[in-house]
């Protein structure tokens, strides 16, 4: 197994993506340290991953409180004695007013989440990653950085700032051992966006059926992945692998848009 041994922590472990990268590292053999607001979809999640055999440890943490990120650190080390891979998948998005009608707190808020408060549970567990001279951090990114739509632009500019941070932190923590990469999603098939696609559908009078299928025709492998497809990606980031990579963002999109 690819992670037998490691002990990886998970940010945003919620439906979707964040449980999708929880149970395919645990899969591949990891403890979990899982991490997210919900105290009650982090205990199902733990659940499940026990259930399969794996081990998890629940801690209901806000990223964007320095006292939660610190006792999130300590936990993880108290059950396992240590942190060898960070996934950051923790986020705040959504559509915004454009530019010219934005409360740029709304800008405020999100770099909060989506900059300072991933950096800031990365500065917590890297502390712990220099004394063992080793470790994988993994940015979940967006395609919103390298495909800019109106009414994103907080969005977006929070995950360009993100993909900078994380090729800055892979040359300064390089000396340690620490490998810091990006994975860049595009669209995620999901019921999330089965009904933004209905809604774009609406407002373009079309069908639910045009509209997927004319995203899905653009992508060169022809569907949209899912959020197991993109946890797999984590998982090469997070195992050895991928221990002479750093400082890079892979796109997994199916081939909707090439870097």
């Amino acid at each position: 197994m690819l992670l037998q041994g490691k002990t990886v922590l998970v940010s945003g472990v919620g439906p979707g993506l964040g449980r999708s990268i929880a149970i395919a590292c645990a899969r591949e053999g990891a403890q979990l340290v899982l991490a997210a607001r919900n105290r009650e979809y982090l205990a199902r999640v733990a659940e499940e991953i026990s259930s399969q055999g794996g081990t998890a440890l629940a801690v209901p943490t806000d990223i964007c409180s320095a006292a939660d990120c610190h006792a999130l650190v300590e936990a993880a080390l108290a059950r396992f004695g240590q942190v060898d891979v960070l996934v950051n998948n923790a986020f705040r998005g959504g559509v915004e007013p454009l530019f010219e009608q934005v409360d740029l707190q709304y800008w405020r808020d999100v770099f909060e989440v989506n900059v300072f408060g991933s950096l800031q549970l990365t500065q917590a567990v890297v502390r712990h990653m220099r004394e063992s001279r080793r470790g994988s951090i993994v940015f979940v990114n967006s395609m919103s950085a390298r495909i800019i739509e109106p009414g994103m632009g907080g969005y977006a500019s929070s995950k360009g700032a993100l993909l900078i941070a994380a090729r800055t932190l892979a040359k300064e923590l390089g000396t340690y051992g620490i490998r810091v990469n990006s994975i860049v999603p595009g669209y995620i098939w999901s019921e999330k966006l089965e009904g933004y696609f209905r809604w774009l559908a609406r407002q373009q009078g079309r069908t639910f059926e045009e509209v997927r299928n004319d995203i899905t025709s653009r992508t060169a492998l022809g569907h949209i992945p899912d959020s197991d497809e993109i946890a797999d990606t984590v998982v090469f980031f997070a195992s050895d692998l991928s221990r002479a990579v750093t400082g890079q963002a892979l796109d997994v999109n199916a081939g909707h848009f090439f870097d």
